[in-house]
């Protein structure tokens, strides 16, 4: 007889039926996480739960450089255009959370997110179908965070400028610079075209903080066609944390090449961990497609000294190290003439 069991109940007996403590098993424990309600009453200290953390990369702590908090009541939203917009565009399974540029006299910045854990077996299928990862859906990362931070101390960079967010995610750093400097255009860019619903909805939710500047939002697969008005056409191209899987290391670079200016003023500013030599293979094929880049390990105070910090207390962010969470900053430019 055929199994009768839903996919889901198929993951869970996948996951009983490997070993206890091995690490496929535990990552089957992630997916199934993912896929299934967990009761309102587990407890966070579960076993399972602090034996997944050990073998998953997600956020477990951040650099918290651009504070935030959730908004439970969208009435504590000051602007009631904002709150009428959270209103109508949040669903179910999404939180709101209320970021606060850390700039005097700055807009805050409400986004929509996914709740954590809430992935279900339609991400999986979107992810399937059009060769993407479901990352973007997690959370906001750590190098997001730290991406937006330096983008907003640096916001004189981007003034008249036209700028290029590439696997944004939930579009944090894309959205600050719009909300904090004088961009020409910012356009938010992501394969998956899920996350980049959610970079709309943000993009409207926030449309008054972004003054003379235009966003957008785009589905951008780095190793399909892109658009022809899109090429090279942008002064300054951003990413982080985009690194990680090797297979699209090579899109991912003649992507650079093809959206920057060709112009030696012109600039990708990526910032991401090593993450074992993934960065390594990557840096390889930004020398082969002739463009230049320089690492810089210590490229802001704040989040140097975050980090020391991090290293010398483990109870902080535990499991944090510095190949993993860490983001160098990287600068690509063509060869000067």
């Amino acid at each position: 007889m055929g199994d009768s069991r839903s996919p889901e109940a198929g993951l869970v007996a996948a996951a009983d039926s490997l070993p206890r403590r091995s690490h496929a098993s535990l990552r089957w424990a992630i997916l199934r996480r993912s896929l299934l309600p967990r009761p309102s009453s587990a407890a966070s200290g579960h076993p399972s739960d602090m034996s997944t953390k050990k073998v998953s990369r997600k956020k477990g702590g951040g650099f918290n450089l651009i504070p935030c908090h959730p908004l439970v009541d969208t009435h504590l939203v000051q602007d009631p255009e904002v709150s009428r917009r959270v209103k109508i565009l949040a669903g179910p399974r999404d939180v709101c959370l209320h970021y606060k540029l850390p700039l005097e006299n700055a807009p805050g910045l409400v986004m929509i997110q996914r709740m954590e854990e809430s992935l279900d077996l339609y991400d999986f299928m979107i992810s399937s179908q059009y060769d993407i990862d479901t990352t973007g859906l997690v959370c906001c990362w750590p190098s997001e965070d730290v991406l937006a931070w330096f983008c907003v101390n640096h916001r004189d960079m981007f003034g008249s400028k036209r700028v290029i967010e590439l696997g944004s995610g939930y579009g944090l750093a894309g959205l600050a610079i719009a909300a904090c400097s004088d961009a020409c255009e910012v356009v938010i860019s992501d394969g998956n075209p899920d996350v980049v619903n959610y970079v709309q909805r943000n993009i409207t939710v926030n449309a008054e903080a972004f003054g003379g500047t235009q966003v957008k939002s785009m589905t951008l697969h780095w190793n399909q066609d892109k658009d022809i008005n899109a090429l090279g056409t942008f002064d300054i191209v951003l990413a982080s944390d985009c690194t990680f899987f090797k297979d699209f290391h090579e899109s991912l670079a003649h992507a650079v090449k093809c959206l920057l200016k060709c112009s030696e003023a012109s600039q990708a500013i990526f910032l991401g961990p090593k993450r074992g030599n993934s960065l390594e293979k990557f840096l390889e094929k930004i020398k082969e497609i002739g463009l230049n880049y320089e690492l810089v390990e210590n490229y802001d105070t704040r989040v140097w000294n975050i980090h020391q910090k991090l290293l010398a207390d483990d109870t902080a962010w535990p499991n944090y190290d510095r190949d993993h969470f860490y983001p160098l900053l990287l600068r690509i430019t063509f060869p000067q003439t």
